[in-house]
């Protein structure tokens, strides 16, 4: 599948989610979505990247912006994670990869010499019309969900 590209809506989606039904991208027409794709529940980097989305959970809904995280973890992870760390938000679980790649972010890394596939931190922002907005790939946690909360408020940063 050809990459998702800013501007062109996006393919809905179902996924299972944490409450234990069904998500789907077209439930949320009218809202802005916040989709970060992360590898794995309770990780020190995965959990300061939710509990930093959990932290700015409101400012996010005070600009009509719902947040989903995805990983290839189960749903019972998930409920585990969510548990742990209070996280208001909904938990998909994408156990085949499947909205992982049609992301593009479900690809070959390189850890202490040992390659494996996996999700590739990175996040994406979905305006009300389901169509892509903004996108970060290869994500560093430390100052990111500033970064996407201005995009969602339509704030944009000049380059310095």
């Amino acid at each position: 599948m050809s990459k998702l590209e800013i501007g062109q809506e996006v393919p809905d989606f179902t996924l299972p989610a944490s409450n234990g039904g069904e998500v789907s991208l077209s439930d949320y027409r009218g809202k802005k979505v916040v989709l970060y794709f992360y590898p794995k529940d309770n990780t020190p980097t995965c959990t300061t990247e939710s509990c930093d989305f959990r932290d700015a959970h409101p400012s996010f809904e005070g600009v009509n912006a719902v947040v989903l995280g995805i990983s290839p973890d189960d749903i019972k992870s998930h409920g585990k994670f969510i548990a742990k760390h209070e996280l208001p938000f909904l938990l998909l679980s994408d156990t085949e990869q499947k909205i992982c790649e049609l992301f593009g972010v479900w690809q070959l890394k390189k850890l202490y010499g040992r390659e494996y596939m996996g999700v590739v931190r990175s996040t994406f922002l979905i305006d009300e019309e389901g169509k892509l907005a903004a996108e970060w790939r290869g994500v560093k946690v430390k100052g990111h969900i500033q970064q996407v909360l201005e995009a969602a408020s339509g704030v944009s940063r000049k380059p310095a």
